[in-house]
């Protein structure tokens, strides 16, 4: 067999180790955060997540992810003076997610208002730029997911509010008002869990479409895209759909072993990294249940863990972020298909800090794929194919 010969490389086919979703692959250094599967941790800048979501607001861990260092009390006073100072979308963005049909997913909103967003921004492509997109998505994407929020329900458009911070804004541009402070911090320590988590499926999309040398913008669009995906973020509405489909407590353990007998997928339990359990759950946890104590809506917690239960005495596989965040956003009072644009809200700043390192020593991400097709052929006159 021929050998595939590259500049870079000289590759033998039969050498070759395929794996199946470049799963076990290192194909990168990073300093922005690391998953240790056998302690089940997660750290962001060597800060444990834990300590952040208990201990820091949203826009402390943004800061972070961009800066490496959690801000002084000056530089968060700052940092939020700029943050705030973006927040407003133009008319015509608006425009384009009230013209959106209505029964588009929401995240097809927000895809396409961020490209918009990124047309709307004339600056050519460069790094020293990349810092205030980000700043700029981060500011504008709630907006953009509390317009189409808004407007799906017939409702009219709630400004963001310059004096409130990051989570507080999001409640007041949906829902008119601003809840219980208990509701509040169970929200923004979702978006501290959801920010950033390695080389996952949409990460790695964006830093595929950074290396081409495109803009921020596109990269993020291309993680919106590959976060949609049921298998990926779309799995904390698929979470609630499922609670939704069981409705009583009483039926979770048989729902569960059905759904294992009859080798149903079953979202919101498992995950490629972590084997012993999602560093991130925990927290989730808790905050779900004040979700329950604060609505009274203890039906979700008390199937939570029928559903927990059953998987780990049947399978070993234990629940990871998404089944803990999904009966938290509903009871919240978000929408079911809102959950991952919420999610895109806050995986915004892990796609930017990802893209901006990538961009700070890029090479194109370009790797090998083993050929098992036919046989090199020839093409024959149409006269003469039978």
């Amino acid at each position: 067999m021929s050998q595939i010969v590259n500049p870079d490389y000289v590759v033998e086919p039969e050498k070759m180790n395929v794996k199946k979703g470049l799963e076990g692959s290192v194909v990168d250094q990073t300093t922005i955060s690391k998953v240790t599967p056998e302690t089940n941790s997660l750290v962001y800048k060597g800060y444990p997540v834990q300590e952040l979501a208990e201990n820091c607001r949203f826009e402390e861990v943004a800061y972070l992810l961009w800066n490496s260092e959690l801000p002084t009390k000056s530089q968060l006073a700052e940092f939020e003076k700029k943050e705030r100072s973006y927040r407003d979308i133009t008319k015509a963005n608006l425009e384009i997610i009230r013209l959106l049909p209505k029964k588009c997913h929401p995240m097809d909103s927000i895809r396409t208002a961020v490209s918009f967003l990124g047309a709307e921004d004339s600056r050519i492509w460069d790094k020293a730029s990349n810092l205030d997109k980000a700043m700029i998505m981060l500011a504008k994407i709630p907006t953009m997911v509390a317009a189409d929020f808004r407007f799906k329900k017939g409702l009219e458009f709630i400004p963001p509010n310059p004096q409130l911070p990051m989570a507080e804004n999001f409640f007041h541009m949906c829902f008119g008002k601003v809840p219980a402070a208990d509701i509040v911090k169970a929200f923004d320590v979702s978006l501290t869990l959801y920010a950033e988590h390695s080389f996952n499926a949409s990460t790695f999309a964006t830093r595929v479409i950074a290396s081409t040398e495109s803009d921020i913008y596109s990269a993020t669009v291309g993680g919106i895209g590959a976060l949609k995906g049921p298998l990926h973020g779309g799995a904390n509405e698929q979470v609630m759909h499922m609670m939704l489909e069981i409705a009583d407590p009483a039926k979770a353990e048989q729902w569960m072993i059905d759904a294992l007998k009859n080798k149903r997928k079953v979202m919101g339990f498992g995950h490629r990294v972590y084997k012993y359990g999602d560093s991130r759950v925990p927290t989730m946890k808790k905050y779900a249940q004040k979700m329950a104590d604060a609505t009274g809506e203890q039906k979700w917690m008390k199937m939570y863990a029928a559903l927990e239960k059953t998987m780990i005495d049947q399978k070993k596989i234990h629940p990871n972020l998404d089944f803990p965040a999904g009966p938290a956003y509903y009871m919240m009072g978000f929408e079911i298909d809102f959950f991952t644009p919420i999610f895109v809200m806050a995986r915004t700043t892990g796609w930017s800090a990802h893209i901006m390192e990538q961009h700070s020593n890029n090479r194109i991400i370009r790797p090998l794929s083993e050929y098992n097709g036919p046989a090199e052929r020839h093409v024959k006159p149409v006269s003469e194919r039978n």
